[in-house]
């Protein structure tokens, strides 16, 4: 017992100071502040960018990340970068805004298992905090004012400086290697990819059931528990491409550990799954992809990492 207190009031202490060594000057500064915060969690042990990993695009490494307690989730943790432009957020599409997004985690019991209510309640009662807020919001801390400034961090979470993006849009013919050219060409012609997808950070935001759906090992029934609508079982949101190479592993369960993988799969879906249910007719047939085909393609999706991962 005498160990649980000192360590408590060792981590209010060490919290206390590190916050009046650097004010936040915004919404957003204040959002990365409590991004990383623990203080957002019950027991006080971790926090957004603990599954959001800064230095993995902020995804995590794990298949599914673990909570507090050591909780272990149900999905893949996605990345938090690139996605100010999304309409819906989750791999269900639960949320349909950054700040709804926001607070989702917190009050997760397999993630962060805090009420907002208990959540506000500890940043007024923080000395720091309630300054902070009150200098940005002219406000105390509330569930709104919370939501908008961790929003406001995810929204400057944008990447547009990889070696596609410099061969692309600033005409530099060296920045990507001729794999990766002949990547970009079956990205958009033999492979399909485009087809779901495309636009600045190659996803057209849709929901679709690739095949990881037989209602057996695999059940979880996605996007259908949101809508209401069985014609949507299996399915899951398209992810960006962003940054992809980093933010392994992948699928909205983490099975494939591999960016490999995941275009083995792509190219023969069912020698990974059997009777899958209902996947999508661009999947139907096998793509053919030969072995040099794979690796310019996988060239390709390496291009995509910003140089800011280097």
């Amino acid at each position: 017992m005498k160990t649980t207190i000192i360590f408590i009031i060792t981590v209010l202490f060490v919290t206390q100071v590190s916050f009046n060594s650097k004010e936040p000057a915004n919404k957003a500064a204040l959002g990365e502040m409590l991004f990383s915060d623990p203080i957002l969690s019950r027991d006080r042990t971790i926090s957004c960018a603990s599954c959001h990993k800064p230095a993995f695009a902020f995804a995590d490494t794990a298949a599914v990340s673990l909570g507090v307690k050591n909780k272990r989730g149900i999905r893949n943790t996605p990345t938090a970068m690139n996605i100010s432009s999304q309409r819906t957020f989750f791999w269900d599409g639960r949320a349909k805004s950054l700040e709804e997004q926001a607070l989702a985690p917190i009050e997760n019991p397999d993630e962060m298992d805090l009420s907002i209510a208990e959540a506000v309640q500890r940043l007024n009662e923080n000395a720091a905090y309630q300054q902070y807020f009150r200098n940005i919001f002219n406000a105390p801390p509330n569930s709104t004012n919370l939501a908008i400034a961790i929003a406001a961090f995810e929204r400057t979470l944008e990447t547009s400086n990889s070696p596609f993006d410099n061969w692309k849009f600033s005409d530099d013919s060296m920045a990507v290697s001729d794999a990766a050219k002949r990547g970009f060409l079956l990205f958009n012609g033999k492979a399909q990819c485009v087809k779901c997808h495309f636009g600045a950070d190659f996803t057209a935001n849709e929901f679709r059931n690739i095949g990881l759906f037989n209602g057996k090992e695999l059940n979880d029934s996605g996007r259908a528990v949101i809508s209401g609508d069985k014609t949507e079982t299996g399915k899951f949101k398209t992810p960006g491409l962003r940054n992809v190479a980093i933010t392994a592993p992948y699928m909205h369960n983490g099975m494939f550990k591999t960016l490999r993988e995941v275009i083995d799969f792509y190219n023969e879906p069912d020698k990974f799954v059997e009777k899958a249910i209902d996947r999508d007719t661009i999947l139907a047939k096998p793509m053919g992809l030969s072995e040099e085909e794979k690796n310019d393609l996988l060239a390709f999706l390496r291009s995509l990492t910003d140089k800011r991962f280097n």
